[in-house]
């Protein structure tokens, strides 16, 4: 109280020097000539109140400053009063609120401790049934294990099949029970025996089912398709191929060659029985390399330009050898019948020799002679024409597969000192040129080689006919003019 008390009086004084100040200072400029003080008082007020503060009573005298005073002293009194109850009240409450939370954090400790010691005892609990699990499951833990894999390949093994295209994909299933947690169910395990058991059923069968397949169009249709166990399908003459990333059925833009194609009708047509079908067994693999290969035409293409003129020199000397072999063989024939004829025949070279011999029947036997020979030369000439270039093609065809060899191989390295060898088919194109040109220049030399050989060898004996008979005619003028009877 008594703090309060001085707190009161030194607001007293304070007010009172606020209340005297504005005196002394109206005093001050009443001194001054011109003062007017009920303007000054009039100021004042205006600008405290235009400063938004409140009005401060101005007592006119002491007894009226005292009263002031002390209704000061009063109010603040009364209101310290208020302030003293009210702190009371909160304190109070403070204190109970204390005493409530203090109760509280005493109930949640006793229940910590309480949740803890259960805590503790469901961890040994847990343990001990845990254990007790493992030992009753005991080769079920391994049978998960079994279940997990099996799925897990029979998934990859599915994606694969071209089963799908009929039974659908069953990869959802699958995939679940290879990423299980927890044991699988009865009808998990049930579902997994039955999916096994019909893709080993489905895989020694052959059935005829509709089925989307995907056109050289981009278009999907639906088709008659002919499943071969797992390692072909067919629809519509044509062999089909799985694509297991889109899982569907494609028309293989380019086909297997003939001799694998023509048993694919046969096969369609057949209603019951046996029939003939080339199967790929590597599902897919031996067909796509069959597709890669390339044909006759593609292959001589790989050649280049210089397997082009080894190709035309080699066809203009087997054309002009085969036409030169059957002039010599007809040639052959007709000797070998005017051999046996008296009267020459002028459409074969023993006949134009022999009316030679009739021609200088009256002249000597060395002009005879002459004469004999110059028919055999020119007729040795017809013979042996064009033979030269079939010996001349058959030795050059192979000196141009050498030199396609050469550029092959060139282009060989340039591919690979642009592009490295990391990857072989940039440098595919150069050793297909390299391999094809050899290939091509031994092909084309070997007939002719052989070609060559027959034609010189029947040449060869006409010739000796005609000098055989030359020189016999040549014998029997000699012996005539020898005995006066020539």
């Amino acid at each position: 109280m008594e703090r309060v008390f001085d707190k009161s009086m030194a607001l007293g004084l304070g007010l009172l020097l606020l209340a005297v100040a504005p005196g002394v200072f109206a005093q001050e400029a009443a001194e001054e000539p011109g003062y007017d003080q009920a303007e000054a008082v009039e100021r004042t007020d205006d600008e405290l109140t235009s400063e938004g503060l409140p009005s401060v009573p101005k007592p006119r005298s002491l007894e009226e400053l005292l009263r002031l005073v002390e209704a000061g002293f009063e109010s603040e009194r009364e209101e310290n009063s208020q302030r003293e109850v009210e702190f009371k009240r909160r304190r109070d409450d403070q204190e109970r609120l204390l005493a409530e939370a203090v109760a509280k954090r005493e109930r949640m400790e006793a229940l910590s401790q309480q949740l803890e010691s259960a805590y503790t005892e469901n961890e040994v609990a847990i343990g001990a049934r845990q254990a007790r699990l493992g030992e009753q499951l005991g080769q079920m833990g391994e049978l998960f294990g079994v279940v997990r894999q099996v799925a897990n390949d029979l998934s990859g093994h599915t994606w694969e099949s071209i089963t799908n295209s009929q039974l659908g994909s069953r990869k959802e299933l699958l995939d679940r029970l290879g990423r299980a947690k927890e044991l699988p169910s009865t009808e998990d395990l049930r579902r997994l025996w039955f999916e096994l058991q019909r893709e080993m059923t489905e895989q020694g069968r052959v059935v005829r089912y509709r089925s989307e397949v995907l056109g050289l169009d981009g278009q999907p249709t639906e088709r008659d398709v002919i499943r071969a166990g797992v390692f072909s399908a067919v629809a519509g003459g044509r062999y089909l191929a799985w694509e297991s990333r889109d899982q569907q059925l494609r028309e293989l833009s380019r086909q297997p060659p003939g001799k694998y194609l023509d048993t694919v009708a046969a096969f369609e047509a057949t209603t019951s029985g046996f029939a003939p079908l080339a199967l790929d067994p590597s599902r897919g693999a031996l067909l796509a390399a069959l597709i890669e290969t390339p044909n006759r035409v593609e292959r001589v293409q790989q050649g280049g330009a210089v397997g082009y003129v080894i190709i035309f020199l080699g066809a203009l000397a087997l054309a002009l050898g085969v036409g030169k072999w059957i002039v010599v063989s007809i040639s052959s024939r007709r000797v070998a019948a005017q051999r046996t004829q008296a009267t020459p025949d002028l459409g074969n070279p023993l006949g134009r020799v022999l009316s030679v011999y009739q021609q200088n029947a009256e002249v000597d036997p060395e002009t005879l002679e002459l004469k004999l020979d110059e028919a055999v030369l020119r007729e040795t000439s017809k013979l042996e024409r064009f033979i030269w270039l079939v010996k001349t093609v058959s030795v050059v065809a192979p000196l141009l597969g050498l030199l396609g060899t050469v550029t092959g191989m060139i282009q060989t390295f340039q591919a690979i000192t642009l592009f490295g060898a990391g990857d072989p088919k940039m440098m595919a194109g150069g050793i297909s040129e390299a391999l094809v040109t050899t290939m091509l220049g031994l092909i084309t030399a070997i007939p002719l080689v052989l070609l060559h050989a027959t034609l010189a060898n029947s040449t060869r004996r006409i010739i000796d006919i005609l000098d055989e008979q030359s020189a016999g005619l040549i014998a029997i003028r000699s012996e005539s003019a020898n005995d006066g009877t020539g």
